[in-house]
Parts: structure tokens; sequence; C-alpha cells
């Protein structure tokens, strides 16, 4: 059942890369990249609740799959609405199928309430928190209406509406922690990492036979095609070089983590949306120049680089020359547009970096 939510999941993940990917070709990538994070937050956020909840209250009963099945519609109704909101800035039917997803987790929460007697006072405060909070993105469709949210008001009603979701679990486990299991999470957040690299990989792919559509160079293509897998192969070895579950301890270590994923899973997908404006520009369909071009892919693998190596090596003690060779290497990939060889020269990065780690461990 999980795998199928997550799988349902990547269809929103996709939808939101492919817009990105047109809005950086297009030389929009301001508007498309805050469109890009408000929607992906959406995603993650959902899949995130329902995945620790999953944790700890997976009953695996008719109830329990026909609530993960309404999620699954919401995500996709969700899906569906992408391209209105980077094309029109109709977030109608986004927040119709968030609120299907949030509305089905009020409902989990609620009758895990009413079943677990010792987590009770937990499970309320979930279900009043999410109720409440998304009673307020309701209020902010409704007030579209009226009021113009595209400029600087919508982006911080976005982000204290976003805020707002976040404290939820932060207030709802004060009082009492809910059951999860660190082995179980790891694995999930694991599992989607890897369905998220997938759809990178996808995405790659079907940059490539456009390539080959429009007559691109065997050489460059070549080149991306190349330098795009050992991309994404070094982020798949990088981000499992070390186990997550021993770092799962508690909530206070657990949450920075599972908050910090927001970035690596949006970087992953972002990845796939760069490459596939490469061979935009390579077959001078983009509207923009090399520099953009090789930015495209450098700032999401610098950004993933980043937050793996915040969230999920540096906890792990690892030595010096570990700490200082992720931001190193993520401040070299984002050099990499300077030159005419951005993608080969991060690929190379990478590799280097996989095999510094590998001599550690």
């Amino acid at each position: 059942m999980e795998l199928l939510f997550d799988l349902c999941f990547v269809v929103g993940v996709a939808q939101a890369a492919a817009s990105l990917h047109h809005a950086l070709a297009e030389g929009h990538a301001g508007a498309g990249l805050i469109g890009y994070l408000m929607v992906f937050f959406a995603i993650w956020w959902a899949w995130m609740n329902f995945t620790w909840f999953a944790s700890a209250y997976d009953t695996d009963d008719v109830p329990y799959r026909v609530l993960v099945m309404v999620q699954i519609v919401g995500v996709l109704i969700l899906a569906a609405g992408v391209p209105r909101a980077f094309e029109d800035k109709d977030f109608g039917l986004i927040t119709l199928g968030y609120a299907v997803m949030r509305l089905a987790m009020v409902a989990l929460w609620s009758r895990a309430a009413k079943e677990d007697a010792a987590g009770r006072a937990c499970a309320v405060r979930y279900a009043i928190g999410i109720g409440v909070v998304q009673a307020g993105w309701l209020a902010r469709l409704g007030l579209a209406q009226v009021v113009d949210l595209d400029g600087v008001l919508g982006l911080v009603v976005f982000v204290a509406l976003a805020g707002a979701e976040m404290v939820v679990p932060l207030w709802a486990e004060r009082r009492q922690q809910t059951s999860w299991h660190p082995r179980h999470i790891a694995e999930r957040y694991g599992l989607f990492t890897l369905i998220v690299l997938g759809e990178s990989v996808l995405a790659a792919t079907l940059a490539i036979q456009t390539g080959l559509d429009r007559g691109l160079a065997t050489a460059q293509l070549l080149t991306v095609a190349l330098s795009g897998v050992v991309i994404v192969f070094g982020m798949w070895w990088l981000y499992f070089a070390w186990p997550a579950h021993p770092l799962l301890t508690s909530n206070r270590a657990s949450f920075p983590w599972g908050y910090g994923h927001y970035l690596i899973f949006s970087s992953a997908a972002g990845v796939g949306a760069g490459l596939a404006v490469s061979i935009d520009y390579e077959t001078h369909i983009a509207h923009i120049s090399a520099f953009p071009a090789g930015a495209s892919t450098a700032v999401p693998v610098a950004i993933f680089l980043l937050s793996v190596w915040f969230v999920h090596i540096r906890p792990h003690q690892v030595s010096h020359r570990t700490n200082l060779a992720f931001p190193i290497t993520a401040a070299l990939v984002l050099a990499t547009p300077l030159t005419p060889l951005a993608l080969p020269l991060i690929a190379l990065l990478l590799v280097a970096l996989t095999v510094s780690v590998e001599l550690e461990r």
C-alpha cells in the first residue's frame, strides 16, 4: 500500500518538475522556482505526514486502506492542477487536491484518537491542528478571489500557512510522542528518494529522446546523457553512504532530519528538470543563454549536496575531511556554469566526492 502511495505521489512530483523545466527554459526562473517550491511543499508535506502516521498506526484494515486511497485521489487532483498554477496562477485545483489529502489525515488521526487511548491526546491535537490549518488554506483560496495574491502578499500568506503546518507536529507531540519506528521511517524516506531520483532519470530520458527527434548531434547528446547518469548515480551513492536509522533517536533529532528532506526531495526532482533544460538549450529551443542552462542543473545538485550533508551525513560525526568535502564540492558545482562544460564537470565532482566518502567508510 505504501509503495502505491509513493508512486502516485511521484505523479505530482513529475508534474511540478515538468512545469519547472518549462519555466526555466523560457527564462522565467524566479516565478518558476517560487511556484515549484510552493507546489512541492504541498506534495512533500502530505506525503511526510502520512508516512510518520503510518509508521505508528498502520492497521491495514478496510477503513485505513480507503482513507489512504482518498489521499491518493487527492494528490492526483493536485497534480492535475499544477499546469494551471504555473501558467495562470490558478491554485484552485491544487487547493482542492490538498484539502482532500489533509481531510483524510484528519479522519485517520480522529480514528487513532478513538481507538488508541494511550495516544489519544496527541492524536486529537493532530486532528485539530491539521483541520484548523486546512481551514486557513481554504480561506486563502477565497481571499484570492477578492485580493491579488500573485505578488509578495500571496507569498507571505503561503509562508505563514506553511509555517503553521510545520508547527502542528511540534505542538501535537509536546505532550506525547507517537510510536513511530526509526528503521521504518528511514526505509520510507530512502524509497521515496529512490523514486524521486528515478523520476529525474525519466525526465532526462524523455529530454534525450526529444533531442534525438530534433537532430541533436550525437556527441552533444552523449555528453548530456552520460553526465546526467553519473550525476544521478552519484546523488544516490552519497545519500545512502551512511544509514539513517541510528540518527532517529528522538523527536528532537528526527524532526530536523525529516523536515530537511524537503530540500533533498525537491532538489533531487529539480535535477531532472535541469537536465531537460540542458537538452532544450543544446537544441536551441530554450530562450536562455549557456549560464542559466548550466545553472539549472548545478543549483539543485549543490542544494542536494548541502542538504544531504547537513541532515544526513554530518550528524554521523564523520571526519573533518568529509565535513569540508561536501560544502566545498557544492561550491565548485555552483561555479561550473561559468565554464562551457558544466554537466561533465558536475559529474566529475560527484565522482570525486563519492570516492572521498568511500575511502572514509
